[in-house]
């Protein structure tokens, strides 16, 4: 779904409402006009269209605040102040959270002004519950509760100002109303859109069902839920069950490529919930992603080099056989030759030196991140060695890459089944949570092995069970923006992060016999001398410290943000959370 055009169209056609004299006699179009709008089709849609415009995620997030990658943030520096965050709402825009679920309540409180038929009004209703849960669902898993706010609120005069002092929900009221949105979506909207052409992208049943179960899980998670109530881990594993029953009836499933599923569009069946881009280069149509360009190397983009990964992320991942690195007795690992024997995914994720990683249609092409004494192949050398290279579409050309159209899935298939086994295995249903979890590694080409578990610990206890879901969502969605949520679902940061410094590698090349100097092995290194015997003979790693200005200090009242001070000032009513010096509790 490419909504830029349509919200173009939907301005023009307001326009030309705008120049007809009986409109202007007899309309106030300063206003959203409901019986205009919703007699009108194409209006209709295109409002819809403007809200997800407004409202669909962009590519990954927060990779910087994990083990994944690397940046300086106040969060593991440790300073953060209610003052640094603003993501609450705290002035007069359209762009804030509020503003956004002002858009739909107007919505709400207009549609059935028109004259659509039902049919028509039920699929615009429920994809517009879908993103009122989903934005609502963004502030909870931030801040705990919220205030509720789902009819629009008077903008004008003393009485609104003051009507507009409204408390926060409790986190409770504020799931279960996500959870009331998103059944209201599930029951009315379709569970494939036939028209592809015209609708791919769209949300559908399954995917107002697979975040049901994504909000249900976080409820059920330690952040919330620090005694392990059994009764919210099997509202989760409802709700996951259902959004893959959902999802399997309508086609979709796991892709069978881990590679190449970013560049299935239309009919990919692994995209439950998207956010599409397209490749356009005209400027009133163009909605390009951006995440190509600034992650590929510079030399094969125009910009190029972000999200690179960390020496803890690359050696995180598990060897051929699906056993963790240094506990495999078949492929044993050995540093030097970090990349040998490992799950396949590694290759598909982790651009490294020698890789030969397939750019601007070159399919023998190699990539080269070593030095040369103090000097980088590189002209922007890569700071951690690595480069991500998952999403990174290989067929792009040259000089076209700012305009990659890879479309971003917020959730895959994959999650889906990720979060049935994760509350499978919290309710004591081991044999479900294995039968996702084999899925997912039968999908990424681990071995089977002679117990067909797929490097899988047989008779894994819950909480071990557990550690291995979120294990294998480390390595299935590296750098898809969950691995963040997953250390503040289960407060990890201060066990694995704190007082310690994400580290990078330096590969320098070094003479041998066969090869006496660098420019010998320039000239060799792409197809005269084998990979293994150039990291053997040719190649030094040492490591390289990325945090250097701290040891990371993630700081408990980090898993529930403060409001905003502005947001205080604002609206006398909302109390502070108690980890901040309030009185509001996010756990109820």
């Amino acid at each position: 779904m490419r909504t830029s055009t349509n919200i173009l169209v939907f301005a023009a056609l307001l326009l030309s409402l705008a120049s007809c004299k009986k409109v202007l006699e007899k309309r106030d179009l300063g206003s959203l006009q409901g019986d205009l709008v919703f007699s009108d089709s194409v209006l209709a849609r295109t409002y819809v269209d403007y809200i997800y415009d407004q409202n669909l995620p962009s590519w990954g997030g927060n990779a910087n605040l994990t083990d994944e990658t690397f940046g300086e943030s106040k969060y593991f520096e440790g300073t953060l102040t209610n003052r640094d965050v603003t993501d609450f709402g705290t002035a007069l825009a359209n762009n804030n959270n509020y503003a956004k679920i002002r858009t739909m309540n107007m919505f709400f409180d207009e549609i059935d002004k028109g004259t659509l038929t039902e049919t028509w009004k039920n699929k615009l209703k429920g994809q517009v519950y879908f993103f009122r849960a989903y934005r609502y669902f963004e502030l909870v898993k931030l801040y705990g509760g919220v205030p509720l706010v789902l009819t629009p609120q008077d903008a004008v005069g003393v009485e609104a100002k003051e009507a507009a002092y409204i408390p926060r929900n409790k986190t409770s009221e504020t799931i279960a109303q996500i959870v009331k949105d998103l059944d209201m979506a599930i029951a009315l909207l379709p569970g494939r859109w036939m028209d592809e052409n015209n609708d791919w992208g769209r949300v559908t049943s399954g995917t107002a069902a697979a975040m049901k179960g994504r909000a249900l899980q976080l409820w059920a998670s330690p952040i919330f839920n620090p005694t392990g109530l059994t009764e919210r881990w099997q509202a989760a594993y409802d709700a996951a069950l259902q959004a893959k029953t959902i999802l399997s009836e309508n086609g979709y499933g796991l892709n069978t490529s881990f590679e190449n599923m970013w560049f299935q569009e239309k009919g990919n069946p692994e995209a439950v919930f998207i956010t599409g881009y397209n490749n356009s280069t005209a400027d009133q149509a163009r909605k390009n992603n951006g995440y190509d360009n600034a992650t590929r190397p510079a030399l094969y983009g125009t910009a190029g080099g972000s999200n690179q990964p960390t020496r803890e992320l690359v050696d995180a991942f598990p060897m051929k056989d699906g056993k963790m690195v240094g506990s495999s007795t078949k492929y044993v690992y050995d540093p030097q030759l970090f990349y040998k024997n490992r799950d396949p995914r590694f290759d598909k994720t982790i651009g490294f030196n020698g890789a030969t990683w397939p750019l601007n249609g070159i399919a023998t092409n190699k990539v080269w991140t070593y030095y040369v004494g103090n000097k980088s192949e590189e002209a922007k050398p890569t700071s951690t060695g690595f480069y991500t290279r998952k999403a990174i579409d290989p067929a792009v050309a040259a000089g076209n890459v700012q305009y990659s159209g890879t479309d971003w899935m917020e959730i895959r298939y994959a999650e889906v089944l990720l979060n049935l086994a994760e509350a499978a295995a919290a309710i004591n249903k081991p044999e479900e949570a294995y039968a996702e979890l084999i899925a997912i590694r039968t999908r990424a080409g681990i071995e089977a092995g002679d117990d067909n578990m797929y490097g899988l610990q047989p008779n894994m206890t819950s909480e071990q069970l557990i550690q291995a879901i979120l294990y294998e969502r480390q390595i299935e969605f590296a750098f898809e923006g969950k691995r963040y949520w997953d250390l503040r679902r289960y407060k990890m940061f201060e066990t694995l992060l704190n007082g310690k410094t994400r580290t990078g590698s330096v590969i320098t090349f070094k003479p041998s016999a066969d090869v006496p100097d660098a420019a010998t092995f320039k000239a060799q290194r792409d197809g005269v001398i084998p990979l293994d015997k150039a990291y053997s003979e040719n190649f030094t790693i040492t490591s390289k410290i990325l945090d250097t200005r701290y040891t990371v200090n993630w700081k408990p009242e980090y898993y529930f943000l403060p409001l905003p001070e502005q947001a205080l000032i604002n609206n006398p009513k909302l109390q502070q959370n108690n980890t901040w010096g309030g009185t509001f509790d996010p756990l109820l």
